[in-house]
Parts: C-alpha cells; structure tokens; sequence
C-alpha cells in the first residue's frame, strides 16, 4: 500500500541505505540525500572515517539486509567476501592462552565496510523508485502542526511525506527540531574512551605452514599483575576481500599509536608474537589509521511526550555504540526491517504509528544497548550519563571478563551454551533470555562443576607465546 508520494532519507551510508530499501515499497519516490560524493567501486569517503578500521556484519544484521534486499549476501561473497566460521578460522586468544579448534554454530561474513557499502548501492541503485542525490547539504526540517513536512536541502525546501534521519552520531536533527519547538529528546551516554588504530596489508601469496587460521582475535589479558601496556589491548589481524587483512589494535582509556613506525613496534609487544610476524609478513598498504570517536549514544525520542509525526531514525543517529561490539551496521539494518514492517500495517503515518515504532525500535535496541554497557560501565574512564557509582563500577569490572570467559569456556564444551551464546553475539537473543534457558543454565553447572575438578573434555590455554594449535577437537564435542 502507498502511504504518500515522496519519502526523504537523510544520509546515504549503511543506515541510509537499508532505510531507502525499507521505504521503497510505500511511496512513489524515495529520495537519499548525501554530502559525499559517492564512489561507483569500494572506497573510502570522508563521511564514512570507520570504514578503514574492521567491521563483523553479525548474523541478524545479514538476515535484516538481505530482507530488504534479496540476494545480498551472495553479492558480497561474490564480490570478495569471505564466507567463514570463526570457531574453525580464526585464531582466539583469551584468558591464559590459545583456545581450541572446533566447529561451531557461527558463521560470518568477512569484508571490509567499503565493500559491504559498495554492495548495498548497487542494490539500492536498481530500484525504479529510488534516487540518491550526491553532493549535498540538508540543513533542517521544515515541520506543521507536529509532524514533519520536508527538509531543507542546499538553501530550498524539499517536500516529504516521510523523513528518516541516517546521519550517524553527528546529526543535527534533535537540534531542529528543537528549533521547531520539540523538546530535546534525553540522551544516554557512555563513553569508555576507547581508541584503535588499524593498518591495510597485503597477504602474503606463500604462507608458513603454521598459518592454518585466517582471523587472528587477541582479547585483553586477564592478569592484574604487572604487564605491558599493550597487553591490554583488543587485537584482531581481520581478513577482507582481495586477499587482504586489516590490522587492529585498540584500548580503553590508553594511547595508541598513529605512525606507521609506533604501529610495528607496539604491535611486538602485544600478547602474542604471531600478531607483529603476521605484519612482517605482509606488505602494508595503507596509512595508520586512528578513530576515538567511540562513545555510546542513545537519543531518546520514544520518551518524548508527542515525538514528531512522520519522523524515523535508524543507525548511529539514534543509538551509537562502541564500535569494538560491531554492533553498528546490524542494529541499523534491524531498525530499518523494523520500519518496513510497521510501514506495511500502516493505513497512514500518524501519530500512534510514531508511537508504535519507537516503543518496538526501544525493544529491538535495548539488547545491543545492554551487552555495550555491561563491558564499558566496568572502566574507570568512562564518562557519561550511565556511569556507575564507584563500587557498582568495580563490582562490574570485577565479574564482566570473569564471567564473559567462564560462558566463552562452557560454549567450548557444550553445543547448546555455544548456540545461543552465538546469538547473544549476533544480536538474535539477549544476555538475559540466555540465562534463562533451562538447557543453557544446565550446561553452565555442568562445566563449572566439571572445571572446578578439572576434567576439560576440550583443552585451552594453549602457551600465547607458541603458535595456535591446529588441531580440530570438534569430535569431543560432538553430539552433547
């Protein structure tokens, strides 16, 4: 059903962009406003900083991308994106050393975020009805009587029957609509100061023998002794298309290193040696690159009292995250699908569809919003609204890590905790439905109670300083 002739998108990144495919089906035209310039193949742009750094598209945000664009998962692997199992893959290091090889129930796909962008407009570009404008400014809303009527665009107004604001953690439209008359809708903050720094390296075409993986995780080490510095840092070595990877390092509340030499060096101090051998082994093609622009944010608009009519807003531009959960693209991607499907039960856009979907996007968000604040509320360098008091902050800091390890050592044993605690991961499930789960409960007793007698059916701890042991232990496991 057609809700009116035109709706406007303000901002043509990820967010943007599954936002024009939610809106296609109910209006005439849909028109994609955006200040870049948009390149025709995968590349960087000034308004996208993060893509040089690594990006997980998490399984619900693949499931809600490909609704709104059948197909686009088989676009991306066909385009270069590496179709993988991390459990089998991908080199972890947590807690006192290597885990082990094994299957699992997750699968992702790996590709740098120019690619997955440079998909998602070539999907966008094929609809009759959409049309992105490249090379423009929206500098407010114009609004009538509560809701929305259009936008101002380089110094002219452009009539809408329906916005959607996609302009990320910047954007001005609270602002204008304050201006309009609206309250500020309350903000949510906490900003833990993370920062990380990425470098692009060519693969070597011959490999060591030994390089069986090919995604290389190091997690925070969890010793409160003396230790370097960087071995407190989150690693990855992430493999993307073109036989490339991305090297990243990133911290809480530490400095990081911005030139290409600081990058090698501190890279030799990190938990592992093979993290620095890797690099050595590759041929960089890129600059360092540096983001601290990290904080959670949730703008409020389902607490205001009357929120604008014919107003939605997807991706950073109403909840940012820490993009060390990559959480970012698939809670956008979930919020879209989210507005195509109460769009398709809406007879008109009014004030209780405003209502509706803000009260389901408060649900669908909240799960992401929770698993950033179980981590980062634990650092004593974060600020914000949602900082702790001292001794609710030490006792979260005291149990997070202890606790995200001890379920990360059950799912190495039981399939059942290894399920669901993938779909905690891909924001298919909350921490909290988890515990509840009868089955997942039980196999959370079963390992402790084995643990604390030490009878491990799967080995971990594997010496950091050692290689990654190759082996596959997914027949101990199997069928349990």
């Amino acid at each position: 059903m057609r809700l009116g002739k035109t709706a406007v998108v303000l901002g043509g990144s990820a967010g943007g962009l599954c936002a024009a495919g939610a809106l296609a089906p109910f209006f005439d035209r849909v028109l994609v406003f955006e200040r870049d310039e948009l390149p025709a193949g995968a590349e960087h742009r000034r308004g996208v900083p993060q893509s040089k750094h690594p990006h997980f598209l998490l399984n619900s945000g693949r499931r809600a991308i490909g609704a709104l664009f059948p197909g686009f998962e088989a676009d991306l692997v066909a385009a270069g994106g590496l179709h993988l199992m991390p459990s089998m893959d991908a080199a972890y290091l947590d807690g006192p050393g290597w885990s082990a090889r094994k299957r699992g129930t997750m699968t992702m796909i790996y590709s740098s975020r120019i690619l997955i962008e440079r998909v998602l407009r070539d999907k966008v570009r094929a609809l009759p009805n959409v049309v992105v404008r490249e090379g423009v400014t929206v500098t407010g809303l114009t609004t009538r009587d509560g809701e929305v009527t259009g936008v101002t665009v380089d110094g002219r107004e452009e009539s809408a029957d329906f916005v959607v604001d996609a302009l990320g953690r910047g954007s001005s439209v609270a602002s204008w609509l304050a201006a309009a008359g609206w309250p500020e809708p309350p903000v949510q903050t906490l900003d833990a100061k993370v920062t990380y720094t990425s470098r692009w390296y060519d693969l070597p075409a011959e490999r060591p023998a030994s390089w069986w993986w090919r995604h290389l995780v190091v997690m925070p080490t969890p010793d409160k002794g003396d230790h370097p510095a960087e071995h407190e840092y989150l690693v990855n070595f992430f493999p993307i298309e073109g036989d490339r990877a991305i090297a990243c390092m990133g911290s809480w509340g530490l400095e990081m290193p911005r030139s290409p030499g600081a990058f090698a060096e501190t890279a030799r101090r990190v938990r592992t040696p093979l993290f620095a051998d890797a690099m050595d082994r590759c041929v960089p093609v890129s600059e360092v690159h540096l983001t601290r622009s990290t904080g959670n944010k949730w703008r409020r608009y389902d607490r205001l009292r009357t929120p604008p009519r014919r107003l939605a807003s997807v991706g950073d531009a109403i909840c940012a995250f820490n993009p060390f959960y990559a959480q970012g693209i698939s809670s956008a991607a979930a919020s879209a699908l989210l507005l195509r499907e109460h769009l398709g039960r809406a007879t008109h856009v009014d004030g209780e569809f405003s209502r509706q979907f803000l009260a389901a996007q408060r649900k669908l968000l909240r799960v992401p919003w929770r698993l950033a604040m179980a981590r980062d509320q634990g650092y004593a360098c974060a600020v914000g609204t949602e900082r702790l008091p001292e001794w609710r902050r030490r006792l979260v800091a005291a149990v997070s890590g202890p606790a995200f390890s001890f379920i990360v050592g059950a799912a190495r044993e039981y399939p059942v905790v290894d399920e669901h605690f993938a779909k905690v991961f891909n924001l298919d499930e909350s921490l909290g439905q988890m515990l509840r789960n009868p089955r997942v409960l039980a196999g959370l007793l079963r390992y402790r109670v084995r643990a604390a007698l030490g009878r491990h059916r799967v080995p971990f701890g594997f010496d950091p300083l050692a290689e990654p042991p190759a082996t596959d232990y997914s027949a101990v496991t199997a069928g349990r």
